[in-house]
């Protein structure tokens, strides 16, 4: 029997939903996004159609976090799509109108067309850790954004109270987050077996050993490292067309930006204190690089070992660092 494709639209409170079983065939509705939504959508979706379903969403976070598992755990086959290639689709069929309506229906064809690959739910103990780090990383943002205002030169003393009291209170939220990641971590054998190996490599620690873990989920699923690199957006993006084009590499971005914010700090570390490391960025220095297209390589290379620790089971090896980081 034909498989019907439904394309999603994800919202804070609604889903909008277009089921296509032929090219010219479709049927448009929407949805709360709750549990009672989610129900109500299946039963739709078995009063419309008795065959095979692949629904189609895009990567939204927790929004569309809950409706994909639902569907899953329902029995239909479900993808979760970054949104950068729902957009690019949209400009090859030059899209000019925008509604929700209408990004459902797009999804629908680009599911039809592109045939996506099957999404695998997370193992919630992943999940848990996710959420964790995330809301530690938001605390963070918090603490920072009162530090700034405490530092603008106040005048009013009852201001400056409530925003010391504030970051305190801040404080103590950061140390208890962290406290239950790493609980949350040693409670849970092939997490802990995974952030030790971590740890071992220069330049992270177990905070972003932790943080790496719970961002990255299980690095072993990509093929190999130039996926994980592409995932994070760490891959080099050219700019070279004909004889008159020649502009600067970059990174490419094209990926998870709290990935690049997580191996940011740890590798400016690395690039201090890992010897074999800083002598490669300083070969870097003398070839005319800035700084940050070597902290974005420094990058790049953390995550790299990373990916070969977690791959091959065995924790960093000096010797095998050497290949990927040889000496000027």
């Amino acid at each position: 029997m034909e498989e019907a494709k439904l394309g999603m639209d994800v919202s804070k409170a609604v889903l909008d939903v277009e089921l296509v079983v032929a090219e010219h065939q479709a049927r448009a509705a929407q949805f709360e996004n709750s549990l009672a939504g989610f129900k109500q959508l299946v039963r739709w979706l078995k009063h419309h159609w008795k065959g095979p379903v692949h629904v189609c969403l895009e990567a939204t976070g927790l929004y569309g976090d809950e409706v994909a598992l639902f569907l899953h755990e329902a029995g239909y086959t479900v993808s979760v799509v970054n949104p950068a290639r729902i957009k690019a689709y949209a400009a090859s069929q030059l899209q000019r109108n925008k509604t929700d309506q209408l990004d459902a229906a797009l999804i629908a064809d680009f599911c039809r067309t592109q045939q996506p690959p099957a999404w695998t739910p997370p193992d919630p103990a992943w999940r848990e850790l996710r959420a964790l780090a995330r809301h530690l990383l938001e605390v963070k943002d918090m603490r920072q954004q009162e530090r700034n205002r405490l530092q603008a030169g106040l005048s009013s003393s009852a201001v400056r109270q409530s925003l010391e009291a504030h970051i305190a209170f801040l404080e103590q939220q950061i140390s208890d987050l962290e406290r239950q990641m790493q609980d949350h971590i040693d409670q849970h054998p092939d997490l802990k077996h995974q952030h030790d190996l971590l740890d071992s490599i220069p330049g992270l620690g177990p905070l972003s050993a932790a943080l790496l873990l719970a961002e990255a989920g299980d690095l072993q699923r990509f093929d190999h490292a130039g996926q994980v690199v592409a995932f994070a957006g760490l891959n080099p993006r050219q700019r070279r067309s004909g004889t008159s084009v020649h502009g600067p590499t970059h990174l490419s971005k094209c990926g998870s930006a709290r990935l690049r914010h997580i191996l940011y700090f740890p590798a400016l570390a690395a690039l201090r204190f890992n010897p074999r490391l800083a002598a490669w960025g300083d070969q870097l220095a003398a070839r005319g690089k800035s700084k940050m297209q070597i902290v974005g390589a420094a990058m790049h290379k953390l995550l790299v070992l990373a990916y070969g620790v977690l791959k091959s089971g065995r924790p960093f090896d000096p010797a095998w660092g050497a290949v990927l980081l040889p000496a000027p």
